[in-house]
Order: structure tokens, then C-alpha cells, then sequence
């Protein structure tokens, strides 16, 4: 990998849940981190308590050192080893960096993967149970 793209991420202190709402034009509540809209419902991203149950996902983001926007390959430059890996994603961008989601029981994986593909991982937030 090219030292452009190994990025710095942060491990995000919240554990997030990604919903499906068919029917819905807008969340009935604004405890929402992402929105996409698309013609087959509503996407939501939010946070869920640390014992909550169903699929939950950790927050892998750039560490608030940000990219510009006309540089190429940097979700690649993360996303790639993680699929090579079998690790599923859900990604949501913002104008600063990634937000990168993992799978929770796949989160030690996951960083072990991106360090041996050069990017430097602060696993500081991360629950002992994570690590």
C-alpha cells in the first residue's frame, strides 16, 4: 500500500445499529448518526445501549485528520483489505473522513487486518470485551 493512503482511525466510543425503515421519508426521533434515502426506504444509522441486542456494528473513522475530497483510493485504501478479509462494511462518508462499520464480534479481526495492510489503529475506546 502507498504511504498516501494508510490512513490513522480512531476506533468510535459508541456501538451503532443499522435500520431498514420501508416506509419512512424521516426518523421519528433525531437520536440518528446517518440518513440515506432511496427510492427502497430509509437507511439509519444510530447509536444502541452497549448491552442492546440485534446486529451491532463498531465505528472505524480517520481519526479527524480528514482526506480532501479529490483524493482517490482512501475508503478503498480500507475497505479493500476488510473484503479480502470476508469482513463485512457499512460504510457512511462525511466531508471529513469514513465512518466505517464492522461487525462487533469481528472488530479485533477487523484491526488486525487494517494494521497488517499499513493503517495505524487507536483501539483506545474499544470495550475489553472487544479486544
Amino acid at each position: 500500500m502507498s504511504s498516501s493512503a494508510a490512513q490513522h482511525l480512531g476506533v468510535v466510543p459508541s456501538v451503532f445499529v443499522v435500520e431498514h425503515l420501508p416506509h419512512a421519508t424521516f426518523p421519528e426521533d433525531d437520536e440518528w448518526i446517518a440518513l440515506v434515502r432511496a427510492p427502497e426506504g430509509l437507511t439509519v444509522v444510530r447509536e444502541t445501549w452497549p448491552t442492546g441486542s440485534g446486529d451491532r456494528w463498531i465505528g472505524l473513522y480517520g481519526g479527524g485528520t480528514g482526506h480532501k475530497l479529490d483524493v482517490p483510493g482512501m475508503l478503498a485504501a480500507i475497505v479493500g483489505p476488510l473484503a479480502e478479509a470476508a469482513i463485512p462494511v457499512f460504510v457512511a462518508s462525511t466531508f471529513h473522513a469514513d465512518l466505517v462499520l464492522v461487525p462487533e464480534p469481528r472488530v479485533k479481526e477487523a484491526v488486525t487486518v487494517l494494521e497488517e495492510a499499513g493503517h495505524r489503529v487507536d483501539t483506545g475506546h474499544l470495550r475489553s470485551v472487544d479486544v
